[in-house]
């Protein structure tokens, strides 16, 4: 199955802005489209505000509620439409491997959305997204990102690595998930893991090796909730370090000593900042391709995504 992510329809073009505009991604729209599937949703055209339409905007009453209200006049409140709608809607994306939603919007924004007051004076950016908010809420293993955040290089990086790892799962879990069928995933994303979180990495570990002790389905929800938090997580060049001499030590009974000298000069100039990733990462390849070894050649770390993304420098 093609791997599906749910997005702010305005992302894709879709003229459902406020005033009947749209936000097209150029990151959706050219990069990432040849590898998903789309799921486009306006939440605010689904409960029936039209193109244009009155701006809205989060208010936060005085007991503490957050409200969904009508610019121009706050006693138009469209707060219990948008639970319901979500409520609906939210099944549904069970399914999905990612969602991308629009930066600032009352009812997508996934942070620092604009809040304000009954009296109308701005409390600062504190907000979600009414529906974003209950989407995290129901799917908290769910990679979720903003529009605008795809922008940072890292983040980008690290918001495509979850969607395919979450993809990847979910296809095990099509597929009949067993604790054998974990053991053999989780094989494969050791490595991956260790280079977000070695503390996470040793955490799975513990899961995995416990596994029997869980019930089938509590194993799968609980697996994929800490998977997805490792990989939240940012890499370091130290951690990425890390994982390299790992991978490096496979092959020391196969390579010569200039050979090991070569690749372990490439791994800590990639530590110091002086290399990109793929500098040793390729020559691992390379001696991958002259040294058959089935696990290693199955490790995720090695291509998390498809390279023609081209995003590990």
């Amino acid at each position: 199955m093609q791997l599906a992510i749910g997005i702010s329809a305005c992302l894709l073009g879709q003229k459902v802005r406020y005033d009947g505009g749209h936000k097209a991604s150029e990151f959706c729209l050219s990069q990432l489209q040849p590898y998903v599937r789309y799921q486009a949703v306006c939440p605010e055209n689904a409960i029936g505000l039209g193109t244009p339409r009155p701006a809205i905007r989060l208010m936060k009453k005085t007991q503490g509620d957050i409200h969904l209200v009508q610019v121009s006049d706050a006693s138009i409140d469209h707060t219990d439409a948008m639970h319901q709608f979500t409520e609906q809607a939210l099944p549904a994306m069970s399914a999905l491997a990612g969602f991308i939603v629009c930066a600032k919007s009352p009812s997508c924004g996934m942070e620092r959305v604009r809040l304000f007051n009954e009296q109308g004076h701005q409390l600062g950016k504190a907000g979600v997204g009414l529906f974003t908010r209950q989407l995290m809420q129901r799917y908290p293993w769910l990679p979720v990102e903003e529009d605008g955040r795809l922008h940072d290089p890292m983040l980008w990086e690290n918001f495509i690595t979850r969607i395919f790892a979450c993809h990847d799962y979910q296809q095990l879990c099509r597929e009949g998930f067993s604790v054998g069928a974990l053991v053999a995933f989780h094989s494969r994303y050791k490595f991956l893991v260790m280079a977000h979180s070695p503390s996470a990495y040793r955490e799975l570990g513990r899961l995995v090796a416990q596994a029997k002790l869980f019930e089938p389905e509590e194993l799968k929800q609980r697996y994929l909730q800490d998977l997805m938090h490792a990989l939240k997580q940012a890499c370091s060049r130290k951690t990425h370090a890390n994982v390299l001499q790992h991978l490096q030590g496979f092959f020391k009974k196969h390579l010569s000593s200039k050979e090991r000298q070569e690749l372990s000069s490439l791994i800590d100039r990639f530590r110091l900042g002086h290399l990109p990733l793929m500098a040793p990462i390729t020559l691992l390849l390379h001696h991958l391709s002259r040294f058959e070894h089935p696990y290693l050649a199955a490790q995720t770390y090695l291509q998390p995504f498809p390279e023609a993304l081209g995003l590990r420098g």
